[in-house]
This record gives structure tokens, sequence and C-alpha cells, in this order.
């Protein structure tokens, strides 16, 4: 298995709710300039305090800042439905994806050798969200009626050393602390609205059968209020 397919492995995902894709990408410059940011965020926070491997909703506000807070699913090997309690604070804009992958150039490391086109990248993200089926993203047991297929520009994400390929099964310890470019994402994203203060509940759901990825992630949301003087 190449290495850039063990990166696509590491694919996200949120979920629950009814909606079907209609595979179309999204051409909001906004969607497609936030979807590099997410990656960026959840690449670089390190596996004991990452998101994507928060089995409580502990480390939900690591990394969080301005008024757009990020939403994750899971990451390899954490599997199986999940369910997180989390506070937010009033007024911030909620981005998640449903389903996304990613994959960078890795020369020399993560067993790559020479460096590897963009297209090759781009094609093994698409690949696995087209075998995607069943997503679905709810909140407060409303369904979300569009989700946004987003094919991202180019970017960089910075990895620490204790980053989420470095597993077994992806790079096995071999992928180092440092800077990675090209990096694609190809994926559905949800971007919601500031919810009001008060309890609310987003299911996320997503499955590739073919590549045995199922998730089910349930946040169970506090928005706080926050003074304005």
């Amino acid at each position: 298995m190449k290495a850039s397919i063990r990166k696509t492995l590491l694919a996200t995902a949120l979920a629950t709710g009814l909606l079907v894709s209609t595979g179309a990408y999204a051409d909001g410059q906004d969607y497609k300039n936030t979807t590099p940011e997410w990656w960026q965020w959840a690449l670089s926070i390190p596996v004991g305090v990452n998101p994507l491997l928060d089995t409580t909703g502990e480390q939900c506000m690591v990394g969080q800042r301005g008024n757009e807070w990020f939403l994750a699913g899971l990451a390899y090997p954490l599997s199986g439905p999940q369910e997180r309690d989390c506070s937010i604070p009033e007024g911030v804009t909620l981005f998640f994806p449903v389903v996304n992958a990613v994959n960078f150039d890795t020369p020399n490391a993560c067993f790559q050798g020479d460096p590897l086109p963009t297209s090759f990248y781009r094609d093994a993200a698409a690949a696995f969200i087209d075998g995607t089926s069943n997503l679905s993203a709810s909140v407060d047991g409303k369904p979300i009626k569009q989700l946004h297929r987003v094919r991202s520009p180019v970017f960089a994400v910075a990895l620490p050393q204790d980053n989420l390929f470095n597993h077994p099964n992806i790079c096995n310890g071999t992928l180092p602390a440092g800077i990675y470019s090209p990096a694609v994402d190809d994926g559905y994203y949800v971007r919601l609205n500031p919810l009001k203060v008060g309890e609310h509940q987003v299911i996320i759901h997503a499955e590739n059968t073919s590549a045995g990825f199922v998730v089910d992630v349930t946040y169970n949301l506090t928005v706080v209020p926050v003074a304005k003087k």
C-alpha cells in the first residue's frame, strides 16, 4: 500500500441525520479557503490532545480561536460511535467535515521515495470520497439539507513529532515533525450559523465500506453566553 493511500485512511468524519449528497463541488471560495485551515488545525495537534482521538469531548477546545470553531470526526485507530460533551462560546460559527480525506507529499519519509505529482494525491483523495455513502448530518434532530463537496486548493501542513500519521499502521513512526506540501483535501463539509445559548446536539454519519470506515460522532454542545461589555 502506497504511503499516500495510507494517509487517505486518516479520513475524518462526523455523523448522522438524513441527507443524500449530490456529488457536486461547492464553488464558494470561503469553503475552499477554510478546508485547508481545518486540516492545518487538526494535523498540528499532538496525538495526546488531538480532538480527532477524543472519546469524551475534553479536547474540543484545543487550538480553537476567533469567530469560527472546528468540530472533529475520528482518526485511525479510533472507531465506533463516539459521544462528546463540549462547551462553545456564544456567537461562533461551526465548521466541520461530514467526511474528508487528506493526502500530501512526504519524499523520503513514510515509506515514500521520490516526490509525486499533486494530481496523484488529488486522485487518491477523490477516490476515497467517491466511495463513501450514507452521509448525513443533523442539528437538534433536524437534518441538514445540503452538504458541500469541496476540493481544496494546494496547501501545506505542519506536523508535530507526535503526529497522527506515526501510528504503526500508517507511517509507523517514520514521519518526522516538519512542513509538508503539496497537500490536498477532498470531502463534504458543513458550516453552521451561531447556535442559541443553551443545549444543542450535532450528529454526523459517513461510511466507506470498502475501506472499513464507519464513523458516528455525536456532539452534545453547550453554548455559553459571552459578556458583551
